[in-house]
């Protein structure tokens, strides 16, 4: 069923796993893939930019339809596979309701994470200044602190007491934060939520390759 699906990604990109999970978790296994080197500029050639004009990661295709927005296939996937594998959008309104609220302020955090990450990693050093890399730390803190929140009542998932596209969407970024150095102790309750899903079935078959052998970072030790 997965053999007519190809995805193209790269390792450790949040978006790309979005999707390897939604697939595991909609038991839909042997599809087609490939990893691209952001590096060498492989998201930046013909094959990609023919299905992805802005030739960007992830690339997605099931038949002759694409999708290369992560959150569009993991929707995608549960629509047209919802009897199969795990149902990740719950039945009642009020779960719902949780899930999307969660699932869509995904971009914020990932906006926020994002204007940091780009700030250290791309401008010049002789370009930074302190008051931009301050303003940027202070509004991730400020989003984190939101997180922590939202894990009061129900640490083990972000929208309730199940796994769900709030979950898939919202992990990878998690991770993200603290493989590249993230004070587990600043912030507890994302830690456990992070450490409680690393052995999900769907989540440790898609772990990052290039993370397992290799160190964490320290980019984000004093977020």
């Amino acid at each position: 069923m997965a053999k007519d699906m190809t995805l193209l990604w790269a390792p450790g990109s949040p978006p790309c796993w979005r999707i390897m999970i939604a697939l595991e978790e909609k038991n839909l296994k042997g599809y087609n893939q490939r990893i691209l080197s952001v590096e060498k500029n492989e998201h930046k050639s013909k094959e990609v930019l023919d299905i992805n004009p802005r030739g960007q990661v992830p690339t997605f295709k099931h038949g002759d339809k694409i999708l290369n927005e992560s959150l569009a296939a993991c929707f995608y996937l549960e629509s047209q596979f919802k009897s199969q594998g795990n149902k990740l959008i719950p039945d009642g309104a009020a779960e719902q309701a949780l899930m999307y609220q969660r699932l869509f302020e995904c971009f914020t955090l990932n906006q926020k994470l994002a204007d940091l990450f780009y700030y250290i990693m791309r401008v010049p050093e002789e370009e930074k200044h302190d008051s931009t890399l301050k303003r940027h730390k202070e509004a991730l803190i400020a989003e984190l602190k939101l997180w922590e929140g939202y894990l009061d009542k129900a640490p083990c998932c972000m929208a309730g007491k199940t796994f769900t596209l709030a979950d898939v969407a919202i992990f990878p970024s998690v991770a993200f934060l603290f493989r590249y150095g993230l004070c587990e102790e600043r912030y507890p309750k994302l830690a456990a939520y992070s450490n409680g899903l690393k052995d999900r079935p769907s989540i440790k078959a898609s772990w990052p390759p290039t993370w397992l052998d290799s160190p964490r970072e320290n980019m984000l030790k004093d977020i």
